[in-house]
């Protein structure tokens, strides 16, 4: 993945192969030089770039040396020898490499990068729902702080959540700290879905019932059942895809709902010619990117604000300074990593 040039001039040309009709040509100009310098200084560090599917195209196509989901680049944080990583994601995921490489330099280019939906919980949060609710398993998507992973049994992410569940083997389950994926979740399994903010404490809970919390990605909260109606009027024939951090309404009005690696792969298996993508709209210019055959209906406008704070100029800068460095607590470690290594054995 990314662009393999050794001279500026070939990083150039090679740019514009890419992202020819997806990026104006005088970013291409202006952003060759910082892609040429990154890649430059990537190999002479050994240093390794994991790039999340939202990351904006001039990046997402020059720079990472994988790309992919969270579940993923996980796994790939796992596995690397290389030293430093740079993680161009939020900084949840830079978390997850650093609980998965302790002894490692991890970078986020960005002095922030956060997630509404890691925002939406905190470990005090997951303590009072274990008191409140003893004996019942507790999985996080893994938005979620490492202080959050450390408190619960189990991690998943959207691709694969329901196998997650199915492994706990439990009659209940408290899912945190998206409630449309909760949501999305009871229905595909089969469950009702109860949120204890809603509603008194209390420790017993009817059977076959996913307890969730109140938390939404601000991205994926914005699409609506109106948006796809308007567009099966305009294009007949269009695909919806929606992510399941979509609610519950637009999953069911849409055509497949799936992680971004998975609707990746919905795209370049079906033979439709049009698609609407329900998630960060950054996505659909990268699919383009690599299925020049495919029509991204360009309704998306929603960038998330977060992924968007990653730049080119930051992850040099990130590179030749060592900045942002994410560190973590050992103690707190050691725990997040049990929740994440349960997940990755499944």
């Amino acid at each position: 993945m990314g662009i393999t040039a050794t001279t500026l001039k070939d990083t150039r040309e090679e740019m514009q192969k890419l992202l020819d009709g997806i990026v104006p040509e005088f970013e291409i100009d202006l952003k060759a030089e910082l892609v040429f310098e990154i890649n430059e200084l990537k190999r002479e560090r050994g240093a390794i770039i994991l790039g999340h599917n939202y990351m904006e195209p001039a990046l997402f196509h020059t720079v990472p040396d994988i790309v992919g989901d969270s579940l993923a680049l996980a796994r790939e944080a796992a596995l690397t020898d290389c030293d430093p990583i740079v993680f161009c994601g939020v900084h949840f995921m830079a978390e997850t490499a650093k609980i998965l490489n302790p002894t490692k330099t991890v970078l986020l280019p960005a002095d922030e990068a956060g997630c509404s939906l890691a925002a939406s919980i905190t470990a005090a949060d997951v303590r009072k729902l274990r008191e409140d609710y003893p004996g019942i398993p507790i999985v996080t998507y893994i938005n979620t702080t490492a202080e959050v992973k450390a408190e619960v049994d189990i991690c998943c992410t959207s691709g694969n959540a329901k196998r997650v569940l199915e492994s706990l083997d439990a009659e209940n389950v408290i899912f945190i700290p998206d409630e449309y994926l909760a949501a999305n979740l009871a229905r595909e399994t089969g469950k009702n879905i109860f949120f204890p903010q809603d509603k008194p404490t209390r420790s017993d809970v009817d059977p076959n019932v996913i307890l969730g919390w109140h938390g939404k990605c601000e991205v994926h909260d914005q699409f609506t059942v109106a948006d796809i109606e308007n567009v099966r009027k305009q294009f007949p024939e269009v695909e919806v895809l929606a992510h399941p951090e979509c609610s519950p309404e637009v999953v069911l009005a849409s055509d497949f709902s799936g992680s971004t690696s998975e609707m990746i792969a919905r795209v370049q298996e079906s033979d439709k010619e049009k698609y609407l993508l329900m998630t960060e709209c950054s996505m659909a210019d990268n699919i383009m990117a690599e299925n020049r055959d495919k029509d991204m209906v360009r309704l998306c406008s929603v960038r998330c604000p977060h992924m968007n704070q990653i730049t080119l100029e930051d992850t040099l800068r990130a590179l030749r300074h060592n900045v942002t460095e994410v560190e973590l607590d050992e103690e707190v470690r050691l725990r997040a990593k049990a929740s994440l290594e349960r997940m990755l054995a499944i």
